[in-house]
C-alpha cells in the first residue's frame, strides 16, 4: 500500500523536475507531449514531440467520377459503331467501358443505359452522371462545367462537348 506521504514526494519530485526542466531548458521547442502519471498528474514534457494528429482520410471517389476519368482517358480515341473498346468507341460503348472501369456493369445500348440507376434533374448533375439525348438514342458521361464527355459519331473521336449542343432527354446516377 503507498502512503500519503510517498506519494506526496512523488509528486513534489515530479513537479521539481518539470520546474527545473523550465529553467534549464528556456529555448525547448514550443511543442511538448504530454506525459501522464498515474495516481499524479498529466504534465507537458519540452523536447518531446507532440503525437502526430492522424491523417484526414482522402475523399472517396463515387463510381460516376471513376467512370468520368476513364473516359477523359479516351479523348481522342476513334469513334467505331459497335465497338465498346478499349481502343475504339461508339457513344453506349464509351459510357459501358468506362463504367466498367469503376466496377460498375451497364446496359450496352443508350436506350437500356436511359433507365439505369437514378433519375436525376439537370439541375442536379455532378460529374460522371450518365446523359441521354436525342430521346435516348445518343449517351454521354456529364464532366462538369455544362460539358460531357462522349463518342459522337463516325469520323469525330472521343471528345468534349458541351451539354447544350445535343438536344438533352435525362440524365442517370449509377
Amino acid at each position: 500500500m503507498v502512503s500519503v506521504r510517498s506519494t506526496r514526494i512523488r509528486r513534489a519530485a515530479v513537479v521539481g523536475a518539470v520546474a527545473l526542466g523550465a529553467v534549464l531548458a528556456p529555448a525547448a521547442p514550443a511543442l511538448a507531449a504530454p506525459v501522464e502519471i498515474p495516481g499524479v498528474g498529466t504534465f507537458e514534457i519540452p523536447g518531446l514531440p507532440a503525437p502526430a494528429l492522424p491523417a484526414a482520410p482522402a475523399p472517396q471517389q463515387s463510381a460516376g467520377e471513376k467512370a468520368l476519368q476513364a473516359a477523359e482517358s479516351k479523348i481522342g480515341s476513334p469513334y467505331v459503331y459497335g465497338a465498346a473498346g478499349p481502343n475504339a468507341f461508339d457513344c453506349s460503348g464509351l459510357v459501358q467501358w468506362a463504367f466498367g472501369q469503376a466496377g460498375v456493369g451497364l446496359p450496352r445500348t443508350s436506350q437500356a443505359q436511359q433507365s439505369a440507376g437514378t433519375p436525376i434533374a439537370q439541375s442536379d448533375l455532378r460529374p460522371g452522371d450518365i446523359i441521354s439525348f436525342y430521346g435516348g438514342s445518343h449517351s454521354a458521361i456529364y464532366a462538369g462545367n455544362g460539358n460531357v464527355v462522349h463518342a459522337a459519331t463516325s469520323g469525330q473521336p472521343v471528345a468534349i462537348s458541351p451539354l447544350s449542343s445535343m438536344p438533352y432527354a435525362g440524365a442517370r446516377r449509377v
